[in-house]
């Protein structure tokens, strides 16, 4: 398993938070999606051959599966709905990374048998049923499995915050699925402990990601806070204040990714205006790779704002 990452401070709306360096996991195995492979990084499976996963071709996760099917010596094909032409021009971020480590992406929009399914309703349906030595892990890592490598994660940060003699610690992290918020948070309830989640629905809205905790835990005691963003942002659609927020916290000499946390501090700096005195740890997301094909989009669409 990894080491610990270590945990850094910077300014942000006026005040000094903690920033826990998940990036720097792994060379190639970091960030959120590291933690919630970690359970197959660490155990053995004897009868498999073969890692199968589907999302977007320009995904932090099919670079993380990619890299940990290449770790444990299997293949992995990866299902998307289609492969737009200026990313395979790309020579450089997840989906070109995830091609060099041998993986396999394959285009739903070119399958002849797809019959109007979805990628999870196309594998479950018309792939799994022929692979008998392959592991199915549904898209961005959504699964009891995840539980393992985030309660690492979460004994990481119960004992600095011990050390540190921290009382009534938020951890903050947007959420997509709200897998790792959810287990986080859920570990450090079944701890005992008085450190929290909080976080904000990056992938739908709010309710959304309250349904997607019901699924992993009926507890409610055990989910995260939900920070409003207090309008609707369609994920993966340029936002100029996204923009802006994202060079904002960059320019304190820690590169953080634009998918994810620009909304993350944005809510971030909404539940602090609230006059919120509890210390605060931000949880780097990682997936610095796909930088490498939203920088450019933002600097066509806004400059350098």
């Amino acid at each position: 398993m990894f080491d610990s990452t270590p945990v850094t401070t910077m300014e942000f709306a006026g005040r000094q938070i903690f920033v826990k360096r998940d990036d720097l996991l792994h060379p190639e195995f970091s960030g959120n999606k590291a933690r919630k492979f970690a359970y197959f990084l660490d155990n053995d499976f004897p009868s498999v051959n073969k890692l199968i996963g589907y999302g977007s071709p320009q995904a932090n996760s099919l670079f993380s599966m990619s890299a940990l099917a290449k770790l444990k010596g299997w293949q992995l094909d990866f299902y998307v709905d289609h492969i737009a032409e200026q990313v395979k021009q790309q020579s450089d971020g997840n989906y070109a990374r995830a091609l060099d480590n041998g993986a396999k992406v394959i285009s739903l929009a070119e399958m002849d048998d797809r019959e109007g399914l979805d990628s999870h309703e196309y594998i479950e349906t018309k792939v799994m049923p022929n692979e008998a030595s392959a592991m199915f892990v549904p898209e961005g890592g959504r699964c009891g499995y995840a539980e393992y490598g985030v309660a690492i994660l979460g004994k990481e940060i119960a004992l600095w915050a011990e050390g540190m003699n921290i009382k009534g610690l938020k951890v903050c992290l947007p959420s997509g699925t709200g897998t790792t918020a959810l287990f986080l948070n859920k570990y450090f309830v079944e701890l005992g402990c008085d450190i929290r989640v909080i976080t904000c629905a990056v992938v739908g809205g709010d309710e959304y990601l309250r349904e997607q905790f019901l699924q992993l835990c009926s507890d409610a005691k055990c989910h995260p806070f939900i920070i409003s963003a207090g309008k609707k942002y369609h994920f993966g659609k340029l936002y100029r204040e996204f923009y802006q927020m994202w060079q904002q916290v960059c320019s304190q000499g820690i590169e953080f990714e634009l998918l994810y946390d620009p909304l993350g501090f944005i809510c971030l700096e909404r539940y602090l205006a609230q006059q919120v005195d509890s210390p605060i740890l931000y949880l780097h997301q990682g997936g610095l790779l796909g930088n490498v094909s939203m920088l450019p989009r933002y600097r066509r669409r806004f400059g350098e704002v």
